[in-house]
């Protein structure tokens, strides 16, 4: 099984230190190896989470992102990112569904999550309709002992008050108040250099699909009837 070695955080480490296309050119060599690995572990992680969503078809390439950064509208000139990401989900990291993100950083900063992020007013609209109506789903899964265990409270913003339409008294209100619900678990450098990493990774996931099952529900488009 591949496993991310200790040198793929240096390489990313000393890339945060020396962000520029002239030291990364003169480190071609080192980041070609850090690629192929980290694509090693993406298959691998593509086989795992397969077991339980459809992956079929999905492949490395549609799961990784480009360590180049997207400058043109960014104050920040930094030609390149100083961490490996992938996203794991129906159709790839385009489509277009709620999935596991896979963030690799050093100094601990390394992390599995996934959850609403970016949402279109349409899915908060579904959203907050699916609190008003039927809180208990929702709430049966992210309070659960083992979930809440594993990842701890959820990340992301909320409104200032009530969004339109619901009473500030609404027993569901810091829900309904919710813009962003993601929720992700960190792990330090060692765990990610170790040998169980993948497995952890795996079961990570396992425990977040309710949730991403929940919000693919809710948000998938209604079929045209034929």
């Amino acid at each position: 099984m591949p496993q991310i070695p200790p040198s793929t955080l240096r390489f990313l480490q000393e890339l945060g230190q020396n962000n520029t296309r002239e030291w990364f050119q003169a480190n071609k060599k080192r980041w070609e190896g850090v690629k192929t690995n980290f694509e090693e572990t993406i298959a691998d992680l593509i086989k795992r989470i397969g077991q339980f969503e459809n992956l079929d078809g999905v492949r490395v390439q549609d799961c990784n992102y480009r360590i180049a950064r997207d400058i043109r509208f960014s104050p920040d000139k930094s030609p390149y990112k100083t961490w490996l990401s992938a996203s794991f989900g129906e159709g790839g990291r385009k489509g277009g569904k709620m999935d596991y993100y896979l963030h690799i950083q050093p100094g601990d900063e390394s992390f599995i999550g996934g959850g609403m992020y970016e949402a279109l007013p349409v899915q908060l609209a579904k959203f907050r309709q699916e609190i008003d109506y039927n809180p208990g789903e929702i709430k049966g899964i992210i309070y659960d002992p083992v979930f809440k265990e594993h990842f701890g409270e959820p990340y992301g913003n909320s409104l200032k008050t009530a969004p339109k339409g619901y009473a500030k008294d609404h027993p569901d209100i810091d829900l309904l108040r919710r813009t962003q619900l993601f929720f992700y678990r960190k792990y330090t450098d060692k765990e990610v250099t170790s040998p169980e990493f993948a497995e952890k990774i795996e079961h990570s996931c396992r425990i977040l699909k309710p949730y991403l099952d929940f919000l693919n529900l809710i948000f998938e488009e209604p079929k045209d009837e034929v």
